[in-house]
Formats: C-alpha cells, sequence, structure tokens
C-alpha cells in the first residue's frame, strides 16, 4: 500500500512557561524529548498575534499577571492546514553568559516561527518594515504619519480651490481677455460697459481690405456686422470647474473670441461689390493696333476673390479686435496667362512688322484691272489668336478684310449680300440673300496670309468667280423666326446711363442665337470702356451711390433678362443686385459688370432666336423673335425675412452723401410655362432673390476743432 507524503504542518506554536523545551532539543531535526508536561499549545489567528485584545502585541498581554493555563486544545484534523498554533509559555529564559545577544528579538516579544514539516522552522507574521512599535501598537490605519500627511496637503488644497471658486463667482474668470480687452474679475456689466467702451468702435469703425493690389474700404456695419456684448459676456462668465485650469490662470491669459451678429446677404454684397474690382480673366500678351502703328500689350493674370475665405478673413480681424487703419488682407485665386510677354514680342518681330511694311497688290488671270490691299486695311483685318501651347497664331478676318477694302475690290465684280431679318410693325421678315460675282473676300485672306511676311513688292493673284453669300435665304428661313416670342420695356431716368444703354443696345441689335448657342453678354460686346464710346454713370458700390465708366448697362441686362424670362427661353446666369432697386420687378432682374458678373442663357428651342433692340432717352425695349412655345406667367411671393437698414453717421467732409436707405427682403418668383393650345401647365421653375439692407447714410457736420489755450472765442 503506497504510502502518503505527511501533511504539511502550518500550525504556529508558541513556548509554554517554564523551561526551554526547545533548548532539549540537540539539533532542529533531533526529536523532542520525554516530558510529563502537558502540550499547552493552541491555534490561534493572525489578527491575535498582530494586535487583537489579548495577543501578544497588545499592552494588556505583557501585565505580570500571570495568565490562567488555557484547556487543552482539540485535536486538528491532519488535512486542516489553514490553523497555527502559539507557544503561550511566555518570554524565552535569559540568555547564558557568552551567548550572542545582538538579536531583533524584543522583550514582550517572541520570534513567531513555522514548522516546515523538515525539520526547520521558518519566520512567518508580519514584515519587519511594518512591526509594531516597542511597547505598543501601532494603531488605526488611517492615523500613520504616510497617511495623515498627504490627506492633510489635499485638504488644504481643496479649501483653498472651494475659497477661491467662492470668490469669484458671479465675476468673469481671471485673465479674460476678449479681442485685446481685459475684462478678467469684472462682474458681468462691467464687463459688458468695458467691452462697449473699448472693443465696440472698433468693430463699428470703418476698415480697409486689401486683395492683392486692390485696396477699398469695408464697412462691417453695412455688413450687418456688429459687436453682440451679450452674447459675448454669456461665453465667457462660466467659472471653469476644473482646479488646473483655475491655478494656471494665475500665470496666463484666457482668450475668449467674441460674438457678433451678422447678416449674411448684407456680407455677401459688401464682398460682391469688392470682387466687381478684384475679379478678371487671365489676359494674354497680345499685339494692339493704333491705326497702323502696333505695340505688345502686356499680359495679365487671372484673378478672383475667394468669396468664402474673404468673410472668413474680415471675421478674424474683427475677432482679433485689428486696428482699423491696418488693412485686412482677402485671398484671391490666380489663374496665369497662355501667351507671355515673349511670344507676343517674337510675333511682331517675325509678323506683324514685315505685314505693315506695304501694301499687296491684287491682280486677276487675264485681267488688266487690279487692287490693292493697303495698309491701314491689312492692319484693320489682322487677328491674333492664343493658343494652348503658349503661341500666339496670326490670321486675317474675311468681314472685316470686306469692311476695310469697301468698293476696292469692285473692278472684279460685285460682292455677294447675306440674308437678313428685318422687323416692321411688330412683325420680321427675311431679306434675301444675294450671290455676287468676282473675287471672295474669304479666299483673299487664306491669299494674303503667306505673304505679308515677305518684302516688297507683294502680290497676289485672286481667281474670278462666283462669290456665295456667307448666310443664304434658304438658312434664314429654315431657322424659323416668324413671330415675337417675348418682349420687356424698362423706363430710363438718367441721361449718363441711358447714353451707355443706347451704346449697348445698337451692339446687339439684330444679333441672331442660332438652336443650342448660349448668348453671353459680356461676351458679346467685349470690354465697355471709354475707348468703345461708353462714359460715367451712377452705379452702387458697397452700398453707396458712385458713378463708374459703363454705369447703367446693369438696366439693359434686366430688360434682357425680362425677355429671356417671358420667352421660355433658359437662364444659364444671372446675378441679381445685391440691394433692391424700385424701378426693377423684385426678383426679375440682373446686374452685369465686364469680366466678371455676366448674363448668359441659351437658346434651348429648336428654331433661332433673333434679337431687336430699340432706345428712345426715356425707354430701351428688348424684344426676341423666334417661334414662340409657351405663354408664360410670372407668380411673386409676398417679400419676406424683412431685414431693417442700419444706420450710418459719416463726416460731411464734402464727399458724403446722404442716402434714405431701403428694407431688405426675400421674395420667390415663379416662371409658369402653359400650353399654347389649351393653357395647361407644363412646368413652372422657381427664382429664389436675397435682397440687403441697404444703409441709411447720414452726413455729419465734423466736429470743430478746440481752440489753443489762452484764446477766447472770437478774440
Amino acid at each position: 500500500m503506497p504510502q502518503q507524503p505527511p501533511v504539511h504542518d502550518e500550525t504556529v506554536r508558541m513556548r509554554p512557561d517554564g523551561p526551554d523545551v526547545d533548548s532539549a532539543r540537540p539539533s532542529p531535526a533531533a526529536p523532542w524529548p520525554d516530558t510529563d508536561e502537558v502540550d499547552d499549545t493552541r491555534p490561534v489567528t493572525r489578527d491575535w498575534l498582530l494586535g487583537a485584545p489579548g495577543g501578544p502585541a497588545d499592552p494588556a498581554s505583557a501585565a505580570p499577571a500571570q495568565a490562567p493555563p488555557a484547556p487543552a486544545p482539540a485535536p486538528v484534523p491532519a488535512d486542516d492546514d489553514s490553523t497555527q498554533a502559539f507557544d503561550l509559555s511566555g518570554p524565552p529564559a535569559p540568555p547564558a553568559a557568552g551567548t550572542d545577544t545582538d538579536t531583533d528579538t524584543d522583550t514582550g516579544a517572541v520570534p513567531i516561527t513555522e514548522y516546515d514539516g523538515d525539520g526547520t522552522d521558518t519566520p512567518v507574521g508580519p514584515p519587519p518594515d511594518d512591526e509594531p512599535p516597542a511597547g505598543g501598537s501601532r494603531g488605526p490605519w488611517w492615523r500613520r504619519r504616510a497617511v495623515l500627511v498627504p490627506a492633510g496637503a489635499v485638504a488644504l488644497l481643496a479649501a483653498a480651490y472651494g475659497a477661491d471658486l467662492a470668490i469669484s463667482s458671479g465675476d468673469i474668470p481671471r485673465a479674460t481677455i476678449v479681442a485685446g480687452v481685459d475684462i478678467g474679475g469684472l462682474s458681468p456689466a462691467a464687463a459688458a460697459t468695458t467691452l462697449e467702451r473699448e472693443l465696440a468702435p472698433r468693430v463699428d469703425a470703418e476698415h480697409q481690405v486689401r486683395a492683392d493690389d486692390v485696396t477699398a474700404p469695408f464697412s462691417p456695419a453695412t455688413a450687418g456686422i456688429t459687436l453682440d456684448v451679450d452674447a459675448t459676456i454669456d461665453s465667457a462668465d462660466d467659472q471653469p470647474l476644473n482646479p488646473w485650469t483655475r491655478l494656471t490662470s494665475f500665470f496666463g491669459e484666457r482668450e475668449v473670441e467674441p460674438t457678433f451678429t451678422g447678416e449674411e446677404t448684407a456680407l455677401a454684397a459688401q464682398i460682391d461689390a469688392l470682387a466687381e474690382q478684384v475679379d478678371r480673366a487671365p489676359v494674354d500678351a497680345t499685339i494692339v493696333m493704333e491705326g497702323t502703328t502696333p505695340s505688345v500689350s502686356e499680359p495679365a493674370d487671372g484673378r478672383a476673390l475667394d468669396r468664402d475665405g474673404a468673410a472668413e478673413a474680415v471675421f478674424d480681424a474683427l475677432r482679433a479686435g485689428a486696428d482699423p487703419a491696418t488693412p485686412i488682407d482677402l485671398p484671391v485665386d490666380v489663374t496665369p496667362v497662355e501667351v507671355d510677354a515673349a511670344e507676343a514680342e517674337r510675333v511682331l518681330e517675325e509678323t506683324v512688322t514685315p505685314a505693315l511694311s506695304a501694301p499687296v497688290t491684287v491682280a486677276v488671270q487675264d485681267n488688266d484691272e487690279t487692287a490693292e490691299v493697303s495698309v491701314e486695311a491689312i492692319a484693320a483685318s489682322l487677328t491674333f489668336t492664343p493658343e494652348d501651347d503658349g503661341t500666339l497664331a496670326v490670321g486675317i478676318d474675311p468681314v472685316a478684310l470686306e469692311t476695310a477694302l469697301g468698293d476696292e475690290l469692285a473692278v472684279f465684280g460685285s460682292g455677294a449680300e447675306d440674308a437678313e431679318f428685318e422687323v416692321s410693325g411688330g412683325a420680321v421678315t427675311v431679306v434675301p440673300s444675294v450671290d455676287g460675282t468676282g473675287v471672295a473676300p474669304a479666299t483673299l485672306a487664306e491669299q494674303l496670309l503667306p505673304v505679308l511676311t515677305q518684302d516688297a513688292p507683294r502680290t497676289v493673284t485672286a481667281q474670278l468667280g462666283p462669290v456665295p453669300a456667307d448666310f443664304t435665304t434658304e438658312e434664314a428661313q429654315a431657322l424659323g423666326i416668324k413671330e415675337e416670342i417675348g418682349s420687356f420695356t424698362t423706363n430710363i431716368g438718367n441721361a449718363s446711363s441711358g447714353e451707355n444703354i443706347r451704346v449697348v443696345a445698337a451692339e446687339v441689335d439684330g444679333a441672331l442665337v442660332l438652336p443650342g448657342e448660349t448668348f453671353s453678354l459680356n461676351g458679346f460686346t467685349g470690354p465697355r470702356g471709354l475707348a468703345q464710346g461708353y462714359v460715367e454713370a451712377g452705379v452702387i458700390n458697397n452700398g453707396q451711390f458712385t458713378t463708374a465708366v459703363g454705369g447703367g448697362i446693369s438696366q439693359f441686362a434686366t430688360t434682357m433678362f425680362n425677355a429671356v424670362f417671358f420667352s421660355g427661353l433658359e437662364d444659364v446666369f444671372h446675378k441679381p443686385h445685391s440691394y433692391y432697386i424700385s424701378r426693377y420687378p423684385a426678383g426679375r432682374e440682373a446686374t452685369v459688370y465686364y469680366d466678371s458678373i455676366d448674363l448668359q442663357w441659351r437658346n434651348d428651342s429648336d428654331t433661332g432666336v433673333y434679337i431687336d433692340t430699340a432706345w428712345t432717352p426715356g425707354t430701351i425695349t428688348v424684344t426676341f423673335y423666334g417661334t414662340k412655345r409657351y405663354e408664360i406667367q410670372s407668380v411673386s411671393s409676398d417679400r419676406y425675412n424683412q431685414r431693417s437698414p442700419v444706420v450710418q453717421e459719416k463726416p460731411d467732409d464734402g464727399t458724403c452723401k446722404p442716402q434714405a436707405g431701403s428694407t431688405g427682403f426675400d421674395i420667390t418668383v415663379t416662371r409658369v410655362f402653359r400650353d399654347l393650345a389649351t393653357g395647361a401647365e407644363v412646368r413652372r421653375e422657381d427664382f429664389q432673390t436675397r435682397y440687403a439692407a441697404e444703409p441709411v447714410i447720414r452726413c455729419i457736420a465734423p466736429t470743430p476743432a478746440p481752440a489753443p489755450e489762452g484764446t477766447t472765442p472770437g478774440g
């Protein structure tokens, strides 16, 4: 039968009172000597040992009174190793003379050992660092120095935190800065007064904005931007509860952004007005003619104001409390040119200068007659086209050549005449085309180009033959231009504006827009400056009336847009005015500015559209002819989201112009398409427009300068 190993005895035993039994053992491994004494050991808990009442660490247990002998303990089962027996015999006998007494054992305690079952005793009990003090118990853990010192520090900090929070409660947190204005530690009312006195004037003042090389005034008040003092105080007056945040506030600043009221439409109006001065298409280097004198026109990169970025830049500057005298830089997107000045110089030297060095003789085979293409005619007909590869292509415009030559080619025969449309009494008819004979301008233009770089004398031999019309009667009739499809009239109230309207109306009159084509007013007229016959007239800039060359063209654009509207044609792009102008129908008007704001519409019908304009000193009418497809109805909503104008006071320095202002509002105009035969609704289209409130401007007499000290009025 296999033998089981002995059960590990973890019983802790204490020596009984009396002789030292253990000293009778020769060695720890030797058997215990025979004795008649009763085994006075018993199992006890570790708590009893480490300080429980009655334990060896209890001061009471160290009294000289002899405790009565304890009854013999009950036998401990062999498999129960969770109990420990303690030797209760008392302190050991004094060591004999010559015995080493350098031990860690106090007279009031005995070493506690654990029998390992292999003849050795292993010390047990609390670790050395946790020994109770000599002569008594250490007491409860929470009364120890290692606990009390940190706890006291925490309590002190908590008291300081509570006192700081209580003292500053209801005030703006210390070291609070709003756009450079210190309001820390003030009451909300005092902080509001400080912001109104020190920050609000900086926000309301007229600032300068700069986009590339354009600098212009910017009025936050006109843009609907004002300092919201109450909202700013609300965002600043919450006391921080984080202890670390409160501590660092003694050594640093707490930045709080100011809050502004804003009116999106008014801000967009000011940004758009600035964009009119900044935006431009890229201008390639080219050759310009002054009569017969060519020169290089320098290139200019295109640029466009980043409208969203500009608005953010303005707000960033106002949040920082920027000095109104310091320009606010606005972001600009740049588009590089394709043709540079070096390429234009090359074309001037290699092609244009030789081309204008002498006239070109035109001869016909078997004909003694000749014609001459003069230098003036060459200069008037030369064209310069930028190519994608950066080169400048030179060509000759046959129409311009024919116009410049006049009757010069009549010696070879009669020229062709294109078909035309003629409007009379509200009806449109086709004037037939006429074919001619002689030299065709288009053929002559092709022959001229190669000889322009040759030395004089220069001659081309042209071919005589029929000269067909470029636009025939059959082509005109096939366009289906037979009736009025839409018309609109506006009243002219200013002579200068009227002159500009007359010039642009004359340019557009007779324009033909084929099916699928898009008409661009800027693209059709080109630049509208003094050289093209336009004059200075009234415009609205930044919500204020001023003057500029070409003023009044927006009235023509509005008139044309309404003709597009009632003709049922597709609106590609139009931009309403930022501020409502009472002479125009609300929500059905457009503004233009060359190179940046255009009016574009598409002929989405299957027939052509012929444009007829009629100008008088008091009115402008634009009428479209084609084939009518729809009956158009315009339905306008009530004006909603009305916005009151701000009031601006400006010094009456001779340039200030007072204005009454106007209320801003939103409006929705619906275009209803109805079937011509049944009147049934086919579809509808909404046009939503937002008008900014036009500011009220008051011109205030400037405050007189104070009299020098030592003087009296009138003396």
